[in-house]
């Protein structure tokens, strides 16, 4: 954690200090829950909370507070320093701490497999640097500049995570951390609540190519890369893929029941065999990406591999399980057509007995919820799924379509109790479903 000064709180937001006791602070913090001894508290607003309200409790161990009124006295032994938006003074904060550093920043876009591709860039880069990069998927406008406010002089390459759910919303991000280098992993229908239409997303995604002078691509995206060559980018292209020609690809790909083992090649000649432990096909795309931005950065294949090899995945995500003989994918962090497509492809592979799909919602799809669980029903009934178990209004869309066995259920705790009744021996189980639906509770259940 860097020392972060007053003087450069000052200079970052054009704030006014309104007491003060101290002239640094030992990291930044918003919420009081969790603020450290030495820590600047920032007063955040939202539509359902006010950090305000929570100050007192915050400067009980925080060393002051940035805040957007003005407090009737000086507040004793803390250092209270007075801005118009703490929102906007926060972003600031990042943004300046950043710009301090001429280090390179990596930002990583797409709709799938973000959180994934930034843990492996990360692990791949720590062969030879010093990395920051966000902690799980803090990837908004509250979650990465906090991540950035981490910097510190040891740091030599920061990686982050960029989501949206709405248009602008990669170009804020862009405008806090300043991103150098960008990492597109690919282009689905997600979060069309706000986006309204794929072409939106797209043209949402590819706002970061406005800011970097790398881009390191999936050549097997041909919707992706038809709107990068639209944007007239300038810069450099590193291409990853399988089917189309890239730089970084693999070939000789074998997909076992966990992992898989493909060969890599980076560049013309050099190639290496890599065993991950992470299973599925698109799983293979974001272990690329994060090859690409090894052999971009210098970094030896054979610490490309290790890296490649020990990584074990993220939590929540394509999670492989053998409980009393049955077989689990839990794949329960979120889930968008794309995605859910994948996931019953894996559970289709690597099937042993009965197919049990414990299906949620997939949530934020706007106006394309219905035909989307539709669609993905009338998907399953022409495969060999022996039950399906659909939580939730929408998913019930999905249930009137599929012609097997289907229970119809409103919550995933239902969901767990049916499955401890009907699940046996030899059964493999995919439980998938958007954050909201809760999924994780069905093993727990």
């Amino acid at each position: 954690m860097g020392i972060l000064r007053v003087e450069d709180i000052i200079k970052a937001t054009s704030g006014k200090i309104i007491c003060s006791d101290s002239n640094m602070f030992t990291g930044i913090s918003i919420d009081s829950r969790t603020i450290k001894e030495g820590e600047l508290f920032i007063a955040l607003r939202g539509s359902r909370f006010d950090g305000h309200n929570f100050l007192n409790e915050a400067l009980k161990r925080g060393r002051g507070a940035l805040v957007n009124f003005q407090p009737a006295g000086a507040v004793k032994d803390k250092t209270i320093i007075y801005v118009n938006d703490t929102l906007k003074a926060f972003h600031e904060i990042a943004r300046y701490m950043r710009l301090k550093r001429n280090i390179p920043v990596i930002g990583i876009t797409g709709s799938n497999g973000k959180t994934t591709t930034k843990e492996l860039i990360a692990s791949i880069l720590s062969a030879r640097y010093t990395v920051l990069k966000n902690t799980g998927n803090l990837n908004n406008h509250i979650g990465l500049p906090l991540s950035l406010t981490r910097l510190d002089d040891a740091d030599e390459i920061v990686v982050l995570e960029m989501g949206a759910s709405a248009p602008c919303e990669i170009k804020e991000l862009c405008e806090i951390s300043i991103p150098n280098y960008g990492v597109l992993t690919n282009i689905s229908q997600a979060h069309l609540e706000g986006f309204k239409d794929i072409e939106t997303i797209r043209r949402t995604k590819l706002e970061i190519l406005d800011y970097i002078n790398v881009a390191i691509v999936n050549a097997d995206d041909a919707f992706m890369m038809e709107g990068i060559r639209k944007s007239g980018f300038k810069g450099q292209v590193i291409a990853y893929g399988i089917k189309n020609p890239a730089e970084i690809r693999a070939t000789d790909i074998r997909l076992r029941e966990k992992g898989s083992v493909f060969n890599l090649h980076a560049g013309e000649n050099k190639s290496i065999e890599v065993y991950p432990k992470i299973s599925g096909m698109f799983n293979i795309y974001n272990l690329l990406a994060g090859a690409s931005v090894g052999y971009l950065f210098n970094i030896d294949l054979p610490d490309v591999k290790n890296a490649i090899d020990s990584f074990t995945g993220v939590p929540m995500r394509l999670e492989l399980k053998e409980l009393n003989g049955i077989n689990f994918i839990s794949d329960v962090y979120n889930a968008n057509p794309a995605s859910m497509d994948e996931a019953i492809k894996e559970l289709i592979r690597i099937k042993r007995g009965r197919i049990i799909a414990v299906l949620g919602d997939m949530l934020e799809l706007g106006s394309y919820e219905e035909e989307a669980h539709r669609r993905l029903g009338s998907l399953m009934s022409g495969l060999p799924i022996d039950i399906f178990i659909a939580v939730g209004p929408l998913m019930a869309f999905a249930a009137s379509e599929f012609s097997g066995r289907v229970y119809k259920l409103q919550s995933a705790g239902e969901a767990g109790k049916l499955l401890r009744d009907i699940c046996k021996k030899g059964d493999t189980v995919l439980i998938k479903g958007s954050r909201g639906m809760n999924m994780d509770k069905v093993l727990k259940a």
